[in-house]
């Protein structure tokens, strides 16, 4: 179904090495530069409208992954392509959102109920049964946005070089991993709500 279609990069003889050096340096600093702005902490700023926001970011992204999915079984390639684009713009959005609300903001702990910062032996017994399963969804959330970086940008590389063998092959990996950052973000936005301070 692809081999109708150019490929987006129209230009001869790109330099492929450079663009592969990019990604990997964007793979890396993304994740370092998002740990150290976690340790910075700006007062006087109020982003805490933010997480809804991001959060329904997370969710349109989903939604948008499983539409570029069905363009591309239909043979709507040039649909399928915008649709990934706007997804990943979104993406930025959503890092950007992210990393300005914990730079203005304090962490919120999973069943803090009274928003005191730490949980005592009432709080603790009130989540026992699903705060574990708030920190493996939400360790598998960070985990994996960290890995979908380089693995969702050399998927886009090898369509953007007109390598559809390749970017199918690497799409198998990259869409199942984006689509279940997207929804876990939702699902950990919805169980941590409840314990935002208000």
């Amino acid at each position: 179904m692809y081999k109708h279609f150019l490929p987006m990069n129209t230009t001869t003889n790109p330099n492929k090495t450079n663009l592969r050096k990019w990604i990997v340096a964007v793979s890396i600093v993304i994740p370092i530069a998002v740990a150290a702005l976690f340790g910075i902490k700006v007062d006087g700023v109020d982003f805490s409208f933010l997480p809804p926001i991001y959060a329904s970011i997370n969710g349109i992204t989903a939604v948008l992954l499983l539409l570029a999915l069905f363009f591309i079984k239909n043979g709507k390639v040039q649909l399928h392509q915008k649709t990934i684009q706007v997804s990943l713009a979104l993406s930025v959005l959503f890092l950007l959102c992210y990393v300005a609300y914990h730079m203005t903001s304090d962490s919120t702990l999973y069943g803090d109920l009274d928003a005191n910062g730490k949980l005592d032996e009432i709080e603790l017994h009130y989540v026992e049964s699903s705060r574990l399963a708030y920190i493996i969804l939400l360790l598998s959330h960070i985990t994996l946005s960290v890995a979908v970086i380089p693995v969702v940008l050399f998927t886009y590389l090898h369509a953007w070089e007109g390598n559809y063998q390749k970017h199918k092959k690497w799409a198998k990996f990259a869409f199942p991993i984006w689509l279940y950052v997207a929804v876990t973000g939702v699902i950990v936005y919805l169980m941590i709500s409840p314990y935002y301070p208000q």
